[in-house]
């Protein structure tokens, strides 16, 4: 199922410039001026701008009369675009297939890569938050097709539109979402059409007939009944290799034996360059006209065409080849350097055993499970028990930190610690019984408490932080971790944080 991001830069000039020269301000007004003819107008508007009236294609006179502490750019259309090609090559982090949309915009078809991010939601929230951080305003879509995420991303407000539910996503919206020339909106408007559902509720050959074919393919391409190609960027210089085909496969035997065919190639010139692999993108173009794309990952830099081939295996058999595929695209998005290293040679101590390389396993499992549910956990020097621990990639070197022996800890932690009631024959002595889940226990062992303080020098709030714990164990023989978040005599409530083995 095709999925596509079309990011929106609602100030894409006016953030190229504040990045560039690191002023003004962003509370500072700021436009770009355009000259048309005799006539200077505004190209573009800043958000500080916008708020105080100022508009595209004013005079440059009107603005500065309304805003009299006006910052003026000569606009530069040229070199927006061509930073708004060197946006979209970063955003092939993405998505292999990603095209730039100008003047203000980006596509990212994310079939077969949301998953590497947790979903579509969390994908778009992250490409938007990382532009965000770099002072870059945006805003995204992901819908079905791209007219319906380049309407939505524009005038609505959903992230993601569900699967099937384009109509409903824009059928609200307004006329100029629909991609129209000035001319022809502005004529929709005479007649009292505002919105697309209203537009799409009239007849389909008066409609043709008074406002021309462009309207109607417009509506069907935000109604994602007619496809839309993109041109995907593919930068010169990465490496990769294209096989097509004289007849149309479709096979999951023949997209294996392609997978096989194009590794073998693309590891051959990475051996040349001294290169390794760390992202691989596969592509698939149908005779429709329709791309769909893997991607894969691994956690050290490879050239094993092997291995890189087994990591799609599983897979390719969720590509759908349509009325088949008639080439095939195997992409290293992602490289780094790799010399040539000795793993045996004749003469070499038997003790000598070379390193246990986890690197396949890894790769192994972040293709089939995501590579973020493949982890270690490390130590952290904090006494606070949720904080002790922290997820590091699975080949990340040692860091030399080590939990302390005398420290005992439970086998599992729950996180966070779940509430129980219990009961204590005396203030400061473990309960006598505690109930958790809706099942009583009665302890028959105890131990503690083991007081743990907040870490005050990290703020204010952690200075009244205070827990006593205890190990506990019923009739049947478990034990348990508790505490109690205050002295009793301050009604502390208390806490299951974790069971041991």
């Amino acid at each position: 199922m095709r999925r596509v991001v079309s990011l929106y830069l609602p100030t894409w000039p006016t953030d190229r410039i504040r990045r560039r020269n690191g002023a003004p301000p962003p509370d500072e007004p700021l436009v770009t001026v355009k000259t048309e003819g005799s006539r200077r107008l505004v190209g573009a508007v800043d958000q500080a701008a916008y708020r105080l009236g100022l508009r595209p294609d004013q005079t440059i006179t009107h603005a500065q009369t309304l805003v009299p502490n006006l910052h003026i750019v000569e606009a530069r259309p040229e070199e927006d675009e061509a930073l708004l090609i060197e946006l979209t090559r970063w955003c092939i982090g993405y998505s292999p297939i990603v095209a730039p949309n100008p003047p203000d915009g980006v596509w990212i078809d994310i079939a077969g890569a949301a998953h590497l991010f947790g979903g579509e939601d969390k994908l778009v929230r992250h490409l938007v938050n990382r532009l965000t951080t770099q002072g870059i305003h945006a805003a995204a879509c992901v819908a079905d097709a791209p007219g319906t995420a380049w309407a939505v991303a524009r005038f609505g407000r959903e992230i993601v539109v569900p699967s099937g539910r384009a109509i409903e996503a824009v059928a609200s919206l307004p006329i100029p979402a629909l991609r129209l020339p000035v001319a022809t909106i502005e004529a929709l408007h005479r007649l009292g059409i505002e919105r697309i559902g209203q537009l799409a509720a009239m007849p389909r050959a008066p409609m043709v007939r008074r406002f021309g074919k462009d309207v109607a393919l417009r509506l069907d391409q935000a109604f994602g009944h007619v496809f839309e190609p993109l041109n995907p960027l593919i930068p010169k210089e990465t490496p990769m290799q294209r096989v097509s085909f004289a007849e149309p496969v479709g096979r999951l035997e023949d997209l294996q034996s392609v997978v096989r065919r194009l590794t073998e190639r693309l590891c051959r010139d990475l051996e040349r360059t001294a290169l390794g692999v760390r992202r691989l993108d596969l592509v698939f173009e149908r005779i429709d006209r329709r791309s769909v794309a893997l991607r894969v990952g691994t956690a050290k830099a490879t050239r094993e065409a092997g291995h890189l081939a087994k990591l799609f295996g599983e897979r390719l058999q969720t590509v759908d080849p349509g009325f088949g595929i008639e080439a095939a695209m195997l992409i290293a998005s992602k490289v780094e350097p790799l010399s040539e290293k000795q793993v045996a040679a004749k003469g070499l101590a038997e003790g000598d055993a070379p390193d246990v390389d986890l690197s396949r396993l890894v790769d192994r499992l972040g293709a089939r499970l995501g590579p973020k549910r493949v982890y270690r956990l490390v130590p952290v020097e904090s006494r606070i028990p949720e904080r002790a621990m922290k997820r590091i990639p699975a080949l990340t070197p040692p860091t030399g930190v080590v939990w302390p022996e005398a420290l005992p800890r439970p086998t599992r932690l729950l996180d966070p610690p779940e509430p129980v009631t219990a009961t204590a024959l005396l203030p400061d002595h473990p309960p006598a019984f505690f109930v958790w889940r809706r099942v009583r226990h009665l302890v028959v062992k105890a131990d503690g408490p083991e007081r743990i303080t907040g870490e005050w020098w990290k703020s204010e709030n952690e200075r009244a932080s205070l827990r006593d714990y205890y190990r506990v164990e019923n009739e049947q023989g478990a034990r348990f971790w508790i505490f109690r978040d205050a002295p009793a005599d301050q009604g502390g409530r208390w806490w299951l944080h974790g069971l041991f083995a």
